[in-house]
């Protein structure tokens, strides 16, 4: 407990720096789709780190889709043989207006998109490696902070990178990232299948309907027991503990974004709808990867559809007992800095955990932002959250250290 007051004492009187630096990110429109100024905002956070002493480096990643200027900003902090890695993203999802990369700083809170998902937890996690540092709590181990471009598009740019580069090591002590859990701790997420189905068809006038093939139909008998499928997926339960009852079910959401056609007087000629599933867990990538293109390549036969799939995302799910040792650490803490006992909860979506339970590392998502209202038009922060989850983050490298 003396530890933890020691690195909130360190903290409080940087709460203007971390404000300001916080509104300098949130400024810059880094909107994913499409992955505008992406480039920029990582610079922004190269130039951060090293006026306050630090020797990041900006890795440039191979272009995809129409992300701007993909980049991971990586920078290691400490020299022990053992490393910590604190994670985050600097992408965020599209704003309902504009004015909300406008950061207000007002009540207590920051305001705009991205402050809580999650420029705001960057800075809680660059500031809580600063305090590991200065207060000489990192024994021997290393923290090291990899911010990624492409979170919200799947990670296979930024955290992909990392993995296939070898730049994040099986024999690391954890992970922590920063996503707006609300102040539990998500140790364990859904994986995810997100795929674009298209029909052909043949175009006609409307006046000679006779003479087209009309692929919105088609499209619509390839959707429907995809839709039958969604209903009975949300029986099912997984075992891992979730916030409501509700939320136990495994998800699909079919017709998320679809299109057909060129014009309201004509048979139109082609057609396309999305599928995005997270499934829990207990289900395997390949397994339900099979099962939708067979009903989908099923359905289409017996239309007498074209039909054509792309799998835009294929992500296993990912998981770290909450039994495990460095989840029992994050948990005394939270409890050190909050004063009240830490839950674990699995995540609704995909967490970039993934990239590191998969190899064997004990990997976990803690923030202070708030999930409900992360994607809407009045995001924001707290800033006392914002210090705390910075002081549970080096509190946690102090004690995994030891």
């Amino acid at each position: 407990m003396d530890r933890a007051a020691e690195v909130q004492a360190w903290l409080e009187p940087r709460a203007d720096e971390m404000a300001a630096l916080l509104q300098a990110l949130v400024a810059i429109d880094t909107e994913n789709p499409p992955g505008r100024a992406l480039g920029r905002c990582g610079r922004a956070l190269h130039d951060a780190m090293e006026r306050l002493g630090l020797a990041p480096e900006l890795i440039e990643v191979a272009p995809q889709r129409e992300l701007e200027d993909p980049c991971v900003v990586r920078c290691g902090i400490g020299d022990g043989p053992r490393t910590i890695y604190f994670h985050g993203h600097f992408d965020v999802v599209p704003a309902q207006d504009p004015a909300q990369f406008q950061p207000q700083r007002s009540g207590g809170r920051i305001t705009g998109r991205g402050s809580a998902d999650m420029k705001g937890g960057l800075v809680s996690m660059l500031y809580g490696a600063l305090a590991a540092r200065e207060l000489d709590l990192l024994g021997d181990c290393r923290i090291v902070l990899h911010f990624v471009c492409d979170e919200e598009t799947g990670s296979v740019a930024g955290s992909g990178h990392l993995r296939d580069a070898g730049l994040i090591d099986p024999g690391a002590v954890a992970m922590l990232t920063a996503e707006p859990t609300g102040g539990v701790i998500w140790h364990a997420s859904r994986g995810a299948i997100t795929l674009r189905v298209e029909t052909t068809g043949r175009e006609a006038h409307v006046g000679y309907v006779h003479q087209g093939i009309n692929a919105f139909e088609h499209m619509i008998r390839i959707a429907e027991p995809l839709t039958r499928l969604s209903h009975e997926l949300l029986e099912m339960r997984t075992s891992f503990p979730v916030e409501s009852e509700e939320a136990a079910g495994s998800m699909l959401v079919v017709g998320g974004q679809a299109g057909a056609g060129a014009g309201f007087n004509a048979v139109p000629g082609s057609a396309w709808f999305s599928i995005d599933r997270r499934f829990n867990p207990e289900e395997e990538l390949e397994r339900e990867l099979s099962r939708l293109t067979g009903m989908i390549e099923e359905a289409a036969d017996a239309a007498g559809a074209e039909v054509a799939i792309e799998v835009l995302q294929e992500q296993p799910s990912g998981s770290t007992e909450q039994t495990h040792p460095a989840a029992q650490t994050l948990a005394w803490c939270i409890e050190a800095v909050e004063g009240a006992a830490a839950s674990f909860q699995m995540c609704p979506g995909v967490l970039d955990t993934r990239w590191y339970s998969q190899l064997g590392i004990p990997a976990f998502a803690y923030g202070g932002g708030r999930l409900d209202i992360s994607h809407g038009p009045r995001e924001y922060i707290d800033e006392g959250a914002m210090l705390r989850c910075a002081a549970v983050y080096s509190l946690f490298a102090d004690q995994v250290s030891r």
